[in-house]
């Protein structure tokens, strides 16, 4: 295989370790040596050549290559196997509408959020349930890392030089997450914005409109997104009151951080979940009460130290979503506790989620 990074000889993992981390080459955790025969076997599993071009970075016109990008997996602790998902992850937010240099560089701190659909979640081991956001198995960790070291060593997003990042948030190391896809009522995130047919097996799950494992091609949503607020209610199981919870984040998000409408992503876990779906609540359903509600007045800024750009504008209205698609409702968390999330978009819509089946993965 025609490899064409240039060859590094270190005596030892020390010794790599030290040159990475000199040259801002890694996040400041170890790495991976990158050999070639990692690097190889990384586009093998992908059926990629060394030259396949990933994607464009459309404002500098940086071009990206399955190579590098498998250099950067390789770094981060990918397997081969893990590899289709990062190069789709990567291809994904290479696409115009997603616009990957304003969250990139912006003072604002956004991070890369990286769903995973599909059969390919099992393949991986990729675990839906306990700590859903928070580095649950080696796969996420690692996927989304290597999404970060390739913004890092690709496209130069490093702190202080595109990455202007105020604060950031610790998405930024690695922001990946599968969905339970085998515990929700509803229609995957990827088979909802791909139009996808998830198909059910009674032999599997008896309950009326419950998929079981996605039938299909396995996908990558990627999201500029801020960091997830985690919000809880016990004390009910009406659908209204469980959504109005989410709601209200979404509106202290508008007030405190960013006023504009965007994709916002809502995590659901297994106890809301099951009000919501004993009630009959699709998808569809959450997704119109949560447009219809989550918007908040230009006035209401004056409550959070912000009167000063009220002006005589109090009355103008300004929605969370522009649609009630706009919303992604994903399915994920442990067994146990009324909780969620709510993950809010960097800029409106500056970026917009994209989708992508996976182009080449395990036993798809």
């Amino acid at each position: 295989m025609d490899l064409r990074s240039n060859r590094l000889q270190l005596e030892n993992l020390a010794s790599v370790q030290e040159h990475f981390h000199s040259r801002g080459w890694s996040d400041g955790l170890p790495i991976i040596p990158p050999t070639a025969e990692a690097v190889e076997a990384c586009l093998e599993w992908a059926v990629l050549p060394p030259d396949h071009l990933v994607g464009m970075e459309p404002v500098r016109g940086r071009s990206v290559t399955a190579e590098k990008v498998a250099v950067n997996a390789v770094m981060a602790g990918c397997l081969p196997m893990h590899f289709p998902v990062v190069v789709t992850a990567v291809s994904a937010m290479l696409q115009p509408q997603f616009e990957v240099h304003g969250p990139t560089a912006s003072t604002g701190g956004s991070a890369i959020l990286v769903v995973v659909n599909g059969p390919i979640r099992s393949e991986l081991g990729m675990v839906a349930s306990f700590n859903a956001l928070a580095g649950s198995d080696r796969a996420g960790t690692c996927i989304g890392r290597a999404v970060r070291l390739t913004l890092i060593n690709l496209l130069d997003v490093r702190p202080g030089g595109i990455d202007r990042s105020t604060l950031g948030h610790p998405g930024k190391i690695s922001y990946c997450m599968a969905e339970d896809e085998e515990g929700s009522p509803w229609p995957s995130l990827a088979a909802e914005r791909l139009g996808l047919i998830q198909a059910t097996d009674p032999a599997v799950d008896a309950s009326p409109g419950r998929p079981s494992t996605t039938m299909g091609a396995s996908a990558v949503t990627v999201l500029a997104a801020m960091a997830p607020r985690q919000i809880m209610n016990e004390w009910t199981t009406v659908p209204e009151e469980i959504l109005d919870t989410f709601v209200a984040e979404m509106q202290a998000n508008m007030a405190h951080y960013s006023i504009w409408a965007g994709d916002y992503a809502i995590v659901v876990a297994p106890q809301l979940r099951d009000h919501l779906a004993a009630a009959g609540w699709s998808k569809a359903d959450v997704q119109h009460y949560v447009f219809e509600r989550a918007r908040i007045r230009r006035r209401d800024w004056a409550e959070v130290g912000k009167g000063a750009v009220v002006a005589d504008k109090g009355d103008l209205e300004y929605r969370a979503l522009n649609d009630p698609s706009d919303l992604l409702v994903i399915a994920g968390g442990g067994p146990a506790g009324g909780f969620g999330a709510v993950i809010p978009p960097w800029l409106g819509t500056k970026s917009r989620a994209v989708t992508m089946a996976i182009g080449a993965c395990v036993n798809c």
